[in-house]
This record gives structure tokens, sequence and C-alpha cells, in this order.
């Protein structure tokens, strides 16, 4: 998946409650992408205090693997938070 695909899945499908590429402070329950270290991809969720959940953080070699997970994470969001 590219970029630009998952922008476009996450206003098609009206996707939420995320943090793309550190756009704004963290916020409570949310998903987030960004680049850690050594140029890795971080996927990660945050809880109702606004703190990364201990456990959460997945790190990918591969951005497109990166942003599946985080297109995943985020539609499960969407149900839960529904």
């Amino acid at each position: 998946m590219t970029n630009e695909e998952a922008k476009k899945i996450i206003k098609n499908e009206g996707l939420q409650r995320f943090n793309w590429y550190n756009a704004h402070p963290l916020k409570e329950n949310e998903v987030g992408i960004r680049i850690g270290n050594n140029n890795h991809r971080e996927v990660y969720v945050t809880d109702e205090r606004a703190s990364v959940v201990q456990g959460s953080i997945t790190v990918f070699d591969d951005e497109s693997d990166a942003l599946d997970n985080f297109i995943k994470r985020l539609r499960t969001e969407k149900i839960l938070f529904q």
C-alpha cells in the first residue's frame, strides 16, 4: 500500500482518530504511524490519557506493511467507537 492509497481509504471510509506521521501532538484513543529509529515505520495506539499504550508499538521495515497495519487498526478503532 502507498501513502496515497492509505489516504484514499481513510477518506472513503470516513476513518478518524489517527495521527499521520506526527501531524499533531498525541491525542486520546487514536492510532498513529510515525518514522522511528533507522527509518523504520512504527504503528501504535494511544489510551484515554493520550499516552502510547505499552506493547502497542509494532515496528516495520517496509512502509507498505506499516500502512496495511495502520489501516487495519483504524478500521478496528472505528468499529469500537461507533
